[in-house]
């Protein structure tokens, strides 16, 4: 390594300026007052019978307010005379195991002393009918036992297909429900065929198990929570692309484009499927989605406590640091991209001793146009883009942009070895 060192160690890195984008920040400001007049306006206790049991779908990511969500939820079933409890609906995520999919919902919050209900974890799975291709359409064997079954989830846009429908309700439903099998059946002719064959195994669900109703949400830039609605199962097909469509127009993004290095000082699971959010990076693992930013050389430097060494698209980064790779669970790291057939993102970028080393390498190997001032940006992750780090080469762009307001003046890059200090 001593070789490698002499390589970057000279390299000069940008001065960074802090800066504050501006986004719009129209949100639900009471959740938990409009959650209980949305689901109470669901006249739930009309389609439920006093005693009925309701299964409630809950996912791996990490949504805004998660266990407000669950909670509230769990407590208007009981309003209404059902007996909910929570099944993990998150495809392969928690390692494919019960054990592993419950403690992944532990660590987004929502526990049986949290959410008041209990918590049924399985993986099995029991096929309820098949798609015109030949697929299985597969069901959560706890879920099905059920007399009603209703999921939670976030509207947006997906990081590794474009489609009328991407991360929502209907993927909730085909994959996340689906447990390991079932989103390996989803995944298996790929990417190409992502967005009609989630639509397809939805209308089975839809048709032939006792799907309820979806809570559905829709993020701003902030991550705070702009849309809360129930949906029907018979209105999910008809209402989730324009919460698609919104939930597009309130995403967050860097502002600056193009990049010649971008540094994200944490990826995981609760940011992105895919660890860092490829509608942020500009590196997409697929050819079926095109991002509109453009990096020339993506550089992360830590795994997030919550993503449990699942570093799924740590591929899509050209440089990570030791420490990072250390971290690595590799049983739930390649389950996902065994899943999802997607390899790209399971490979191992570039890895250097110290998180300074990493981003000089990423400077050195960036081929800015001028070298001396390369435009970089440093973000904490690729779900909180308010605060940022800007280099000079980007300040007096900054000064021009109405949603851009500088916080102070340019400083040097500051590292710790042990723990890597964020934006």
């Amino acid at each position: 390594m001593e070789v490698v060192r002499d390589l970057v160690e000279g390299i000069q890195l940008p001065g960074m300026t802090p800066v504050r984008q501006v986004f719009d920040d129209t949100h639900i400001v009471d959740l938990e007052g409009h959650l209980r007049k949305v689901l109470a306006d669901a006249k739930l206790e009309t389609r439920i019978r006093k005693g009925d049991s309701v299964a409630l779908g809950v996912g791996s990511r990490g949504l805004a307010e998660l266990p407000l969500l669950v909670r509230t939820t769990v407590a208007a079933l009981k309003e209404a005379g059902a007996v909910p409890y929570v099944v993990p609906a998150m495809g392969s995520h928690g390692g494919a195991t019960d054990a592993g999919q419950a403690k992944m919902l532990a660590s987004l919050g929502v526990t049986e002393e949290s959410v008041g209900c209990p918590i049924r974890s399985s993986v099995d799975t029991v096929e309820v009918g098949r798609i015109d291709s030949g697929l299985a359409v597969l069901m959560d064997r706890i879920a099905l036992e059920a007399d009603h079954i209703a999921i939670i989830g976030r509207v947006k846009p997906h990081t590794s297909f474009s489609g009328t429908y991407e991360s929502g309700l209907v993927k909730m439903l085909s994959i996340g429900l689906a447990n390991h099998k079932g989103a390996e059946a989803c995944h298996q002719q790929g990417f190409g065929m992502m967005a009609e064959n989630i639509v397809e195994m939805a209308k089975v669900k839809l048709a032939k198990t006792p799907i309820l109703f979806g809570l559905a949400t829709v993020e701003n830039a902030y991550d705070h929570v702009a849309i809360a609605e129930v949906v029907m199962a018979e209105d999910i097909l008809a209402r989730e692309p324009a919460l698609l469509e919104t939930a597009r127009s309130k995403m967050p993004r860097i502002l600056f484009d193009p990049l010649d290095v971008l540094v994200v000082d944490e990826m995981g699971k609760e940011y992105s499927g895919t660890g860092m959010d490829p509608h942020i990076t500009g590196k997409s693992g697929t050819p079926y989605l095109k991002p509109r930013n453009t990096t020339s050389k993506l550089v992360v430097l830590n795994l997030s406590d919550k993503t449990h060494g699942n570093a799924t698209g740590l591929g899509l980064a050209e440089v990570c640091t030791r420490r990072l790779f250390e971290r690595i669970d590799y049983r739930s790291f390649y389950t996902n991209h065994l899943t999802s057939t997607t390899m790209t993102g399971a490979k191992i970028p570039m890895i250097m001793e110290t998180a300074r080393m990493a981003v000089q390498a990423g400077v050195k190997t960036s081929n800015a146009p001028d070298p001396a001032r390369p435009r970089v940006v440093r973000v904490p992750n690729t779900l909180k883009l308010e605060h940022i780090l800007i280099s000079d080469a980007l300040v007096d762009e900054a000064r021009k942009m109405s949603d851009i307001e500088i916080l102070g003046p340019s400083a040097e890059w500051r590292f710790n070895d042990e723990l890597v200090e964020t934006a």
